[in-house]
């Protein structure tokens, strides 16, 4: 169940790095969750306030049109680190004795779901003169909320929405398959 809740975590900062960092340390400070060291470092409440108020100026930056680009930018590097550093310190702990792995496996979730919102953003921005990116950066905020309470309270549904994602994803690629072999047909 702690991979199902790592894996829950890192997926959804990489849409917003700040709000599973935050449930994450008000989790571990209130006692709900404990972190081995020196992830407990989480929970202090400097380390609260600094996420909070970066959490803060992400949501801001996140609703403007072109700063959200920018945004995107800097959030390269902070995303799949916060993923990374997610997927290792709610991992089990017979597990930890290799954090690289963990933070390598954390840094790619994290990082895929970062990719596809920086790269999705600009055409959104495009296609509907800017009015669009408040719109989508409050649904891919709600989807972050919702995601890291999913990993943190049902670790179990992580598994069956990666595995409904997984067979959505397979299912288009085969019919896009068979829509390009029935166009090579014509």
């Amino acid at each position: 169940m702690e991979l199902l809740t790592a894996l829950g975590l890192a997926i959804p900062a990489g849409l917003n790095a700040y709000i599973p960092l935050l449930a994450v340390a008000v989790a571990e400070r209130a006692g709900w969750l404990e972190l081995k060291e020196p992830y407990a470092l989480l929970g202090e409440w400097w380390v609260i306030a600094l996420i909070a108020a970066l959490l803060v100026i992400e949501i801001v930056a996140d609703k403007i049109p072109a700063v959200d680009h920018v945004n995107d930018v800097l959030q390269t590097v902070m995303r799949p680190a916060a993923g990374g550093l997610l997927f290792v310190a709610a991992s089990p702990a017979n597990l930890q004795s290799h954090p690289a792995l963990l933070i390598v496996a954390g840094v790619l979730v994290a990082g895929t779901v970062h990719a596809a919102k920086a790269t999705t953003r600009p055409v959104v921005n495009a296609t509907t003169g800017g009015l669009g990116a408040p719109v989508v950066s409050v649904v891919e905020d709600v989807f972050a909320v919702v995601a890291t309470v999913i990993a943190l309270l049902a670790p179990y549904l992580v598994a069956l929405t990666v595995a409904g994602a997984g067979f959505l994803f397979w299912r288009l690629w085969k019919r896009r398959r068979a829509a390009t072999a029935d166009a090579a047909r014509v």
